[in-house]
């Protein structure tokens, strides 16, 4: 092997040393290609695992946490939510179409590959801004991606996020998140077992499409590294649903032993996997492998990532029976390997052993690094912000409508509209709520889900931003009348070499673990997505956290908009003007500085305690989250963000420093509530009594965003129309027909 052969496939000179040792002799071909791939960051999580070990697991509710395909909690009544969260980034920004569509369907198959049908998807999205023509093809092409998958197989989209920063224009960010239902009794895991059993390649035909996909995840991006298309894999949705189908049908069965999802390093990471978690081996010969392309070899066929593929270990005897029921479904299905004794992956090609290797080796005795960490030096300069220096408001009319409209605050809807989110009618709040509400079919249940990140926050302060991070996503979920109940996550870092990238990891990963043992929240899987970068240029550290949450009656749903003039308006939660890191700032000033907003998790747990309690209590009528924007955004969008007419609202604040701080500073630990005048006594006493800031704002009605601000002039007076006209045109301005035409020009020339 040359030196060049071996850094071609991701690989370094002591990397290959230790290949060597562990074989005792130079690799085959075939033999360096699986390697490279489980040897990957994506695969090994090499320079990650040594903090992913910290997060905290284990819960009342938890029946599955990190180690297999999907997370699994418990919901009663026999019932359990299986979810995940997984990035497609770089795929996405070398072919965004088939990029973010191969995403979705590989989130699937981590779902039903546990039993669970999947019903409801949901998307965290970053790009650069709108004004440069590549990123709106981009944008175009990853909604189509999704849109295209998700509503050809029949599973809603059901709500999400998306943000623009310039750090994101070559590195976009495309994480989907899927949630799924099971019985508790019939949850499947990849487990390999029983020598003997037949191993069993089902699905679609294997290509030369998405070789070597796992080792391009794992590298940063340079010029030219549009020219890697060939490593984008081609999504078929009409397969993968007759895939999940069958699936789900042969579960039905006693047949099977374990099954798992061909994704990242296709055959490859399915037979190592699934031998390692059995500890046995797996012997398999290529040459019955279906495939649609002539003359491929072993390397490709081991490698290659073709969309729509399952690998199932069944009993003895039973062969026949799974065969059969995947022909019925017009399905691939063959018999290609036994379980063995002795746990070695052995590769045969036509009966010759082209490659034969011990499982440990590519699982848990794969590289293992503690990267070199150090603080950025220049987090001080960027720490300090001096308000003097900056201008307070003038015009808070001007402010709001120009804050709402930018694309970070405005309307998703242009999005959303391009996914079906009604599909299976089990959605209960549309997409532009704080979180997505679906039913939990043939129960009283339903299942709240949020996703939420800043990556302005985890770029100023990576330990609070991640915390920031799990106490929004718990907020979300509380603010639709459920209790959270676990996470998954989605962190998307620069190149983990640069010590400063692993200092930004590290942080996040504790910030993090200390946010969901303290709101009892536990992580039961996740993602890491390393080298977002190009050319040396990073994007924010983005920590994206999936919160799942449950209510037991699905009548009581809450969302956050304003319902009943004359209903009154309360601030639960603390009264802080801080500006670092905002929306304002950042659109304003164009300054990305200062201390992010502090957080005390004890006042976070007591926020939260305090909603859910009222509205178990039936006295409140909405709730929404202060976040992104500060208080006068999250009041707008009470106003104006749900399904019927907007409605008006009259709010007394008290004076501040600056008027900018009061408006759209970014306090976390805060919530928009509304109450029948009745109930506000109540409110105000319970909390009193757990200690919580309670602070009575005003009174829903009329036509007209009406706030003001004691001791300050230029504060707001806006008709809620008017609001709404800036907010539903934030995004959807950019995307006319001219905007269209700049977008394909930037694919050509970009």
């Amino acid at each position: 092997m040359t030196p060049e052969l071996i850094a071609a496939h991701g690989l370094t000179a002591e990397e290959y040393r230790i290949l060597r040792e562990i074989l005792g002799r130079e690799p085959t071909l075939t033999e360096l290609g699986i390697f490279s791939v489980m040897w990957s960051e994506h695969c090994s999580y090499k320079s990650s695992r040594i903090y992913l070990k910290e997060l905290p697991t284990q819960g009342s509710n938890i029946l599955q946490g990190p180690g297999e395909n999907a997370g699994v909690v418990d919901i009663g009544e026999g019932l359990v939510a299986v979810f995940k969260i997984e990035s497609h980034n770089h795929p996405s920004f070398i072919e965004p179409y088939q990029g973010a569509a191969t995403g979705v369907g590989g989130i699937l198959r981590d779902i039903f590959t546990m039993g669970a049908r999947p019903l409801a998807l949901m998307d965290s999205l970053r790009f650069g801004p709108l004004e440069e023509p590549r990123n709106r093809y981009l944008l175009s092409g990853v909604v189509a991606g999704i849109g295209g998958y998700g509503n050809c197989i029949g599973v809603p989209t059901v709500g999400g996020e998306t943000y623009f920063a310039d750090c994101y224009s070559h590195n976009p960010l495309v994480n989907v998140f899927n949630l799924g239902i099971a019985r508790r009794d019939r949850i499947f895991t990849a487990r390999a077992a029983g020598v003997g059993n037949p191993v069993i390649y089902v699905g679609s035909k294997t290509g030369r499409d998405g070789i070597h996909g796992a080792t391009m995840a794992s590298e940063s991006f340079h010029e030219g590294s549009e020219e890697r298309r060939p490593t984008v894999q081609v999504g078929d949705p009409f397969t993968e649903k007759l895939l999940l189908e069958a699936c789900l049908e042969i579960m039905k069965t006693d047949a099977l032993v374990g099954i798992q999802d061909m994704g990242a390093a296709g055959l490859t990471c399915s037979t190592v996997e699934m031998a390692a978690r059995g500890e046995v081996g797996i012997e398999i010969d290529v040459a019955r492998v279906p495939q649609r392309e002539e003359g491929m070899s072993s390397y490709e066929i081991m490698l290659s990532e073709s969309q729509e593929r399952m690998l199932l270990v069944a009993k003895e005897g039973r062969e026949e029976e799974v065969l059969s029921l995947f022909s019925r479904w017009d399905l691939d299905a063959v018999v290609i390997g036994r379980v063995t004794e002795e746990p070695k992956l052995t590769v045969r090609d036509r009966g010759r052993v082209v490659a034969q290797i011990p499982v440990a080796a590519l699982t848990e005795d794969a590289p293992l690094y503690r990267r070199p960490v150090s603080r950025p030096g220049w987090l001080d300069e960027l720490g300090h912000l001096d308000l003097q220096e900056i201008p307070d408001l003038r015009d808070g009319n001007e402010s709001l409508l120009r804050i709402v409209a930018s694309p970070n605050i405005a309307s998703k809807a242009w999005i959303y509209e391009q996914y079906d989110y009604l599909v299976r009618l089990n959605s209960l709040v549309l997409p532009g709520a704080d979180a997505a509400v679906i039913r939990v079919p043939g129960t009283s249940k339903a299942l709240a889900m949020s996703l939420d990140g800043n990556g302005r926050f985890c770029y100023l302060n990576p330990r609070q931003g991640a915390m920031l991070a799990v106490a929004e996503g718990a907020r979300n979920v509380v603010c639709a009348g459920a209790k959270p109940l676990a996470i998954s996550n989605c962190l998307n870092f620069g190149n983990p070499e640069n010590p400063e990238i692993m200092w930004q990891f590290a942080e996040a990963v504790r910030g993090m673990g200390d946010a969901c043992r303290l709101l009892g929240t536990p992580v039961t899987g996740g993602n890491v997505s390393f080298y977002n970068e190009t050319e040396g240029n990073g994007i924010y550290p983005t920590v994206v956290i999936a919160m799942v949450g449950l209510l037991d009656d699905q009548t009581r749903v809450l969302t956050p908009w304003f319902q009943n003039d004359g209903d009154e308006i309360f601030l639960l939660g603390p009264f802080r003007e801080e500006l670092g890191g905002s929306e304002y700032l950042n659109l304003f000033h164009h300054l990305v500085a200062g201390q992010v907003p502090s957080i005390d998790l004890e006042m976070e747990k007591k926020v939260q305690g305090v909603c859910l309690q009222t509205h178990q209590a039936g006295w409140l009528l909405s709730a929404h989250d202060c976040a992104e924007g500060g208080l006068a955004v999250a009041l707008a969008e009470c106003c104006i963000g749900g399904p019927g007419e907007p409605r008006g609202a009259r709010i007394h604040l008290e004076g501040g420093q600056r008027l900018d701080g009061v408006l759209y500073g970014e306090t976390p630990s805060r919530l928009v509530l509304t109450t029948p005048p009745q109930r506000s006594p109540e409110i105000e006493a319970l909390a009193r009594h757990q200690g919580v800031p309670c602070l009575r704002l005003g009174t829903v009605g009329g036509t007209s965003l009406q706030i003001r601000v004691q001791g300050r002039k230029g504060a707001i007076n806006l008709p809620v129309a008017e609001i709404r006209r800036a907010w539903q045109n934030g995004i959807h301005q950019y995307f006319e027909e001219q905007s269209i035409r700049d977008g394909l020009r930037g694919r050509i020339h970009g």
